[in-house]
């Protein structure tokens, strides 16, 4: 997320806070990939799993990196922007784009689902159905099929 906001202050021209964001982000970048080297090297029965080695994982390092590269060429050629202390609070709360969601409530309950109805419904309380045994299967006779000779004369024409 710092890494996206990075490159969103960049092209607002804010240099200096995106240069900030991008050191944020490489921060967790590396945490992260410690983390998923640790996870790659345990034993268990999720020892295939590689998430260091996922594209997007290396995709991002070489984004972060790169962007960063960036941001430290513009802010000393054109911005000569100071980088603050603090990394940029993030907008957790997106305005754009997505639409609002609504809440989901449960139907109220019709008249007819009383407690009795629903005791109705006990599966243990059917009765046994003897009939369900399998029936032997019938023996196929073969047909005898007729002896059908091609026709030259169809009465159909072609015009």
């Amino acid at each position: 997320a710092y890494c996206y906001h990075g490159q969103t202050l960049l092209a607002s021209d804010k240099c200096g806070e995106a240069i900030r964001s991008l050191q944020e982000s490489e921060k967790f970048f590396a945490k992260a990939e410690a983390l998923c080297k640790e996870y790659g090297e345990t034993k268990g029965p999720g020892t295939t799993a590689k998430p260091s080695g996922h594209l997007f994982f290396r995709k991002l390092g070489s984004l972060i990196k790169n962007t960063l590269e960036k941001c430290q060429r513009e802010n000393g050629f054109i911005y000569f922007q100071k980088v603050p202390a603090e990394a940029p609070q993030l907008e957790l709360k997106a305005n754009y784009g997505l639409v609002e969601p609504v809440p989901f409530e449960f139907p109220a309950l019709n008249a007819h689902w009383t407690p009795e109805t629903l005791a109705a419904f006990d599966l243990t309380k059917r009765p046994k159905d003897d009939t369900a045994k399998p029936k032997p299967d019938e023996e196929v006779k073969p047909l005898k099929e007729p002896d059908i000779k091609p026709q030259k004369d169809s009465g159909c024409h072609i015009s």
